[in-house]
């Protein structure tokens, strides 16, 4: 029956593929989260999200640009013998070590900033395909109750955020039809004037109707120890840890899993008791079925592949800098990344908001609302 996915659902499948991205450097398997993401929005994307895939795809661009122009700049610390241009070097102390200004620009340090900048950009593909495919006002609805004020803050910031762009557009093109370029940085000063005001004036009238809905204005049965707060904090700085160990290769890994799962016992442990004392009530909640477990299990298949592949060291995740080579294909891993596109095919249909428009000849059919 068509329905919407469970939004936690959504975002542990980006989750995976995220974490299959940060395991390897290879172009081909990047491309392939890319391309991953792109295809699930494109059979799922929720019509109620606020932030298209098409920003984060932008922000990637950025992002890769970026990285290419700081080792042109700076130095990735990449030393190679392919020298595409020498520009004026600028000395700099010991201390700097591998950091230089100007100098010789290489062409293998340059790939191996492409390639850098080209794993943030699949992660940043892979987060974003979550926005479009859950929205995050949905996702509010499962924080826990402990987290709650801190969920609400996180929620309206990623609202407002894709907002602001669009009011950004809109400035642009109306002072463009008055006669304006846009450019330059006197244009973008008055360009982001009347975009802030305009984000202040929503931000006032949201706390207004947040007021007037009675948000904050709830009692905690028996007070909240305040010692709750302190263990949830410890126990999210260990999970935030333990994950940073797992993602990042060149940290030492040994104490990414103890450090995570200390910081799961201690955070859940934590929020069940915050959850007690501080109920709230429950309306239609989104049911977890085979869909979800679906979902959960595409998005699953490439972060343990791939975090499997780079603990056995296999050749292929990791591109050589020097000397040059062409990207390998490691087709285990490309597999895998691969079967995260069954997301699309394991999660249901959306719901029709109105009835197909009527052939010529035949009565209007009466639109109808079909309930998620």
């Amino acid at each position: 029956m068509p329905r919407r996915v469970h939004p936690v659902a959504w975002w542990l499948w980006a989750a995976g593929l995220a974490t299959a991205a940060s395991r390897t450097d290879n172009p081909l398997l990047l491309l392939a989260v890319v391309a991953v993401a792109v295809l699930v929005v494109a059979l799922r994307e929720d019509p109620h999200a606020d932030a298209p895939l098409t920003m984060f795809l932008v922000l990637g661009l950025v992002a890769i640009g970026l990285r290419v122009g700081l080792s042109i700049v700076l130095g990735g610390g990449v030393t190679g013998q392919v020298v595409l241009v020498t520009l004026p070097e600028v000395p700099l102390p010991e201390a700097a070590g591998s950091l230089r200004l100007g100098g010789p620009v290489t062409l293998e340090g340059v790939l191996a900033a492409l390639w850098q900048g080209l794993q943030l950009a699949a992660m940043l593909a892979a987060i974003g395909a979550a926005n479009a495919l859950a929205s995050p006002r949905r996702l509010l609805r499962y924080v826990p109750a402990t987290l709650y004020d801190v969920g609400t803050a996180v929620v309206v910031a990623l609202s407002f955020a894709p907002r602001m762009v669009v009011d950004a557009r809109a400035v642009r093109t109306a002072r463009r039809l008055r006669g304006h370029d846009g450019r330059g940085p006197r244009e973008l000063a008055r360009t982001m004037v009347p975009v802030l005001e305009a984000a202040f004036d929503r931000s006032l009238d949201l706390a207004a109707s947040m007021e007037a809905r009675g948000y904050g204005r709830h009692t905690r049965a028996g007070g909240t120890p305040r010692w709750s707060g302190v263990v949830t904090v410890v126990g999210l700085i260990g999970l935030v840890a333990g994950l940073y160990g797992l993602l990042d290769g060149s940290a030492a890994s040994a104490f990414g899993w103890p450090l995570l799962v200390l910081g799961v016992l201690v955070s859940a442990g934590a929020l069940l008791l915050g959850s007690r004392l501080d109920t709230r009530t429950r309306y239609r909640r989104d049911p977890w079925g085979w869909p979800e477990w679906g979902v959960t299990l595409a998005g699953g298949i490439p972060a343990l592949t791939l975090i499997t592949l780079a603990t056995r060291q296999v050749p292929g995740l990791t591109m050589p800098t020097v000397p040059l080579t062409a990207p390998p294909l490691v087709v285990p891993a490309l597999v895998a990344i691969t079967c995260a596109a069954l997301a699309a095919v394991a999660a249901p249909p959306l719901p029709r908001t109105e009835a197909p428009a009527a052939r010529p000849g035949q009565p209007e059919r009466p639109r109808q609302e079909v309930a998620a």
